[in-house]
């Protein structure tokens, strides 16, 4: 049943979610989680067990036999519901955000609106009419629900990630065990108790904290159909070996990092190239793995826009308080990644939780800040000389999640997507998201797609079936297939 729901203001003692409610469990181990604005300890994060990672899979499994044969309308009126609450919360999640984060304000506030939007999109697809079928015999698809799926989270957008991931799950006819990402715990907490007070059926959200033990007791675990994780390259290459082993090999889909890159052509409009420009680099303090830190500026234009950008830097980028309206570069998530974002660009310019954003210039393709993901405030102007070099440049990269285009021309913007090898091309903008459009990489940023109805049929499996309904058994009679996708 549906009820009210309350953001709770302290969630110590209650970060495991799971039989329909926030439990604490004793006797395991736990870690720190620290608050980016302070620096001061939030809370202790418990870690899942073996025995618990099984006990609670076992639940989600029992539940998602009853979730999978009720209707897609009954589905998506739960969903419609989690959509309004979520509108109906806000500024209380949006804060819960920013305690656990470190971003500004304002955009936790537009993370949440698009949380709300995938919950609005998922409840509203409805499954198509068959299609037809002849008098004799006829053929049809079904998709059908994986069962349980495990789900593991990104630290830089804790809520959206958790949404863009549980909600097509859910409306599929799945069970989802989520992970949080260790260093922003609370997000999905908040996310599961909504999801209660929307009518979700106890056992089909359950959300296990840890480390990465309990990462991978959930890859491997027999009764877990399907992976889908965010993160790191490094940690999705151990998540898709674990799903290859013991026993059982099951699909995963991985939404990793990138190095995207933005070209800036002459003929573009300057304002646009660096508002462009801001939004590739400095969204939620860098950390956002579209971002196009490379940006490769055509040589004749060069000066111009450095200039241009840096203005807008200083006239912009405001480093303090997430929680204070005027703020645009929040706090880093922690300290260890503060120093690891200082490291790349103390080793680029040769001397030596808040990070001033920097431009750099005078740089190779070689350096190591130019090949590897910073995931900071960090923006790095490349000259180039023709097309044809900057999207050799552009390639030249082991990932391929994104990248952009500044031009006035519409048939060199169609051109250039055509051969950057990236799963989303922004053509003079950055960094937009829309619920109905895939979301997803080439090469080592990952395979598998977030959002749109391309992710909802990736927590399914497509069977079909045969039905002859006279009397004759012919190999070659017509058959036309129904799709109800």
């Amino acid at each position: 049943m549906a009820g009210e729901f309350t953001i709770p203001e302290n969630l110590n003692g209650g970060l495991f979610f799971f039989e329909g409610i926030r439990r604490t469990v004793c006797g395991i181990n736990t870690f720190p989680v620290f608050e980016p604005r302070t620096g001061q300890q939030l809370m202790q994060c418990p870690c899942a067990d073996a025995a618990l990672v099984d006990l609670v899979i076992g639940q989600a499994s029992t539940a998602q036999r009853a979730w999978a044969a009720k209707s897609p309308f009954e589905r998506s009126k739960i969903l419609l519901r989690a959509a309004e609450l979520i509108r109906a919360n806000l500024e209380s999640i949006a804060k819960w955000e920013v305690k656990t984060n470190g971003k500004p304000l304002i955009e936790a506030r537009l993370d949440i609106e698009s949380s709300a939007d995938t919950f609005s999109f998922y409840g509203g697809i409805l499954p198509a009419q068959m299609k037809g079928q002849n008098s004799g015999r006829f053929a049809y698809t079904r998709r059908e629900p994986f069962g349980v799926v495990g789900c593991i989270g990104a630290w830089n957008y804790p809520f959206q990630t958790c949404c863009w991931k549980v909600a097509p799950a859910l409306a599929a006819g799945n069970a989802v065990i989520y992970k949080p990402s260790p260093f922003a715990p609370a997000s999905p907490v908040l996310l599961a108790e909504l999801l209660k007070a929307a009518g979700l059926p106890d056992g089909l959200f359950n959300v296990l904290q840890g480390e990465a033990a309990t990462g991978e007791l959930i890859c491997t675990n027999q009764d877990i159909a399907k992976v889908s994780f965010t993160g790191s390259l490094p940690t999705g290459m151990k998540i898709q070996k674990a799903c290859a082993e013991p026993k059982r090999i099951k699909p995963v889909t991985l939404e990793l990092g990138g190095k995207s890159a933005l070209i800036i052509f002459d003929d573009a409009d300057m304002k646009t190239a660096v508002e462009a420009a801001m939004l590739a680099n400095f969204l939620n303090q860098g950390e956002v793995c579209t971002n196009a830190t490379r940006v490769f500026v055509q040589k004749s234009i060069f000066n111009e826009f450095q200039n241009l950008l840096l203005a807008e830097m200083e006239r912009k980028l405001i480093v303090g308080d997430p929680l204070d309206e005027r703020t645009t570069v929040g706090a880093t998530i922690n300290e260890q990644h503060l120093q690891k974002v200082c490291g790349y660009v103390n080793r680029a310019v040769q001397q030596g939780f808040y990070f001033k954003p920097a431009l750099l210039t005078g740089l190779n393709d070689e350096m190591e800040i130019v090949r590897e993901e910073v995931f900071g405030a960090v923006c790095l102007l490349l000259p180039f000389v023709s097309e044809s070099e900057a999207i050799v440049r552009a390639n030249k990269s082991d990932y391929g999640l994104a990248a952009g285009i500044c031009t006035k021309s519409l048939s060199r913007a169609h051109r250039v997507a055509a051969e950057l090898q990236a799963g989303t091309i922004y053509v003079n903008t950055y960094n937009d998201t829309e619920v109905h459009i895939p979301f997803g990489g080439y090469k080592n940023s990952g395979y598998g797609r977030e959002n749109c109805v391309e992710c909802l049929h990736s927590f399914t499996q497509l069977k079909s079936v045969y039905v002859n309904i006279g009397n004759e058994q012919n190999i070659n009679a017509n058959k036309e297939v129904i799709d109800i996708e």
